[in-house]
């Protein structure tokens, strides 16, 4: 048998994983497999940005562990591209690279007052709560009585169910320790969703709006919920999510609210757009200036334009959601535009729109942030279609030899392999165990722990 094709990618996520397995899956020609992360950590956004009370879904880590088994699978974690190694270092030692290092970073508003104490980057917070080292140290005051979350899709919902969960629903969970501290101590009373069309146009998927009507410490209300003209004749065409999804917000409207109040109430706003946010005299947010939208139909689409009717919604805490974006990285071609790295159909093109020879990407970063978990699976299995594609034309790239496992050795003495993260993972879930009998683990959220605890070593408090 010929020495396998050897190739990189670069992100652990499950992009990056779902490659990796559909790459080692292929008897004819073989593929060797390194999967790089910027974390010691693997599984993305999995660990990272899924919602700690969603441990079903954390599940899907199960299969990742399988193609980590593979004999021609090798992980290099907390290494990271254009630090650690550079893209033409990839190029030298590699036929081809996969990068699948996602949209990390949030989508500004671009109104004003966006900056002030009290506004934060959803993503961030998400990062914050799940223990992303990067994140640990951020500053979030719950003291406040009133946050508002600015936009209509599943993250915006992660973030206000978590604000609503109790001490006793965060203690069996993964979420970060330094996080379960200051949320018990919220003093949240008002939570705003603030989504800028209907109910109709809402991003949310099903399950994630249904677990809002199960919140045992908040009611819920409506605003803006009744479908407008335009809206109800859409319905007819509307796909099964969407028609649900209103269904649903109708139910919310139409509870009966004859009950004692619950300690908090989350309100569903629809139909307006942020366009300031509003300080007091220390420089911290103190409300959220509103425009009015109505739907309307522009060239055979419902658009949600502004009315310049105005008001306010008092807000001490504000978290912006409306979505991930990519940063260039590397010297990789970048479409700033769009926040992607530059591609057709995963084939990476240079500036002047000709093929990067074995160069490839998928997820996010190839697309957008769109879809669930499972849809990277088939994101992936279309850029593997194209890299055996080039592979069968003899269109891959040549290397020039030289194995990146020595290179790394001697350069990053950070480096992380699949037993030092496997020594992370026991380490935490053995924490996890004496937090709780039901808490899945307790999470490293700091960087030298993380590197501690990698190689066996005990950390604070008896942790490794």
């Amino acid at each position: 048998m010929s020495a396998p094709f050897r190739v990189a990618i670069i992100g652990a996520g499950p992009s990056g994983f779902y490659a990796a397995a559909q790459l080692l899956a292929v008897d004819d020609p073989v593929f060797a497999v390194d999967l790089f992360d910027r974390l010691p950590t693997p599984y993305g956004l999995v660990r990272a940005g899924v919602a700690p009370d969603h441990p079903k879904i954390k599940s899907v880590t199960r299969a990742y562990d399988k193609t980590a088994s593979h004999e021609r699978f090798r992980f290099f974690g907390h290494v990271e591209l254009g630090t650690d190694i550079t893209r033409q270092e990839l190029l030298e030692r590699y036929h081809a690279v996969i990068y699948a290092i996602g949209t990390a970073t949030d989508r500004r508003l671009g109104i004003p007052g966006e900056d002030l104490q009290g506004s934060h980057a959803a993503t961030e917070f998400v990062a914050w709560y799940n223990g992303h080292p990067d994140h640990s140290g951020l500053e979030i005051d719950l003291q406040a009585r009133q946050a508002v979350v600015i936009g209509a899709g599943n993250v915006a919902i992660d973030v206000a169910r978590m604000l609503a969960l109790g001490p006793e629903e965060l203690a069996v969970t993964d979420t970060a320790d330094h996080a379960i501290e200051v949320l018990n101590a919220s003093g949240i009373e008002e939570i705003t969703i603030l989504a800028r069309r209907g109910p109709l146009q809402a991003a949310f998927t099903n399950p994630e709006l249904l677990e809002m009507g199960e919140l045992t410490r908040a009611d819920l209300e409506v605003v803006n919920g009744d479908l407008d003209e335009l809206s109800q004749a859409a319905l007819c065409d509307a796909d099964k999510t969407r028609t649900r999804n209103v269904e649903i917000s109708q139910d919310y409207a139409g509870r009966d609210r004859s009950h004692p109040p619950r300690p908090i109430t989350v309100r569903f706003h629809y139909l307006a757009s942020p366009v300031e946010l509003l300080a007091d005299e220390r420089g911290h947010v103190r409300a959220v200036k509103i425009e009015r939208n109505e739907i309307v139909e522009r060239d055979g689409r419902l658009a949600a334009p502004g009315t310049s009717e105005l008001s306010e919604i008092p807000a001490q805490l504000v978290f912006r959601s409306i979505g991930y974006t990519g940063l260039p990285v590397a010297g990789i071609p970048f479409d700033e535009a769009r926040g992607l790295i530059r591609n057709q159909g995963g084939r990476v093109l240079d500036d002047s729109g000709e093929r990067c020879v074995g160069e490839y990407v998928t997820g996010w970063i190839k697309r957008g942030p769109s879809g669930v978990i499972g849809t990277n699976k088939k994101d992936s299995h279309d850029t593997v279609a194209k890299l055996l594609e080039d592979a069968a034309a003899g269109r891959l790239n040549a290397p020039a030899g030289g194995d990146m496992e020595g290179l790394l050795r001697d350069r990053a003495e950070h480096l992380v392999e699949w037993d030092g993260w496997q020594a992370i993972d026991a380490a935490e879930t053995a924490a996890g165990r004496a937090s709780d009998p039901d808490r899945p683990r307790v999470k490293l959220a700091d960087w030298e722990q993380l590197r501690q605890a990698s190689r066996g070593i005990a950390g604070p408090a008896g942790r490794t």
